[in-house]
């Protein structure tokens, strides 16, 4: 599964990191909010942008854009490379297709296994009564 690169329709906008920080953190805009508008994307095709409606739909806003919000780092740069880094990633993912499940059976030996578990589980717990006057 190869990451896409959609650094190209990415739009970035920055905010001061929330925090502890001290004094530098009050005037510099480290975080970086980045937005991903998916109907205009023209790297991907119709299917593909239903597809990431439907999986993201919980990240998507009301306009359409996908937002991202990175402020782990002291940098603006590597705030917007992380921001990037982590939209390629989500819309790679929700592109991502299962394979279907194969419906297999369970094997004669593991029906057999199973029972014969079932009967030394049933003997143990069997020992484990009190004993009475008309059970033996």
């Amino acid at each position: 599964m190869t990451l896409l690169d959609l650094s190209s329709e990415i739009s970035f906008q920055t905010t001061r990191s929330g925090g502890k920080g001290g004094q530098n953190v009050n005037k510099v805009e480290t975080a970086v909010i980045a937005s991903f508008h998916i109907d205009r994307s023209q790297l991907m095709t119709d299917e593909q942008k239903i597809m990431l409606k439907e999986k993201l739909s919980n990240r998507i806003n009301s306009e359409g854009f996908l937002l991202v919000k990175s402020q782990t780092h002291r940098t603006q740069l590597a705030n917007k490379e992380e921001a990037v880094e982590k939209i390629n990633e989500l819309v790679t993912h929700a592109l991502h297709k299962k394979k279907p499940r194969i419906a297999t059976r369970a094997t004669k030996a593991s029906k057999e296994k199973r029972l014969e578990w079932k009967k030394r589980n049933a003997e143990i717990k069997s020992g484990r009564q009190k004993l009475r006057p008309g059970n033996y």
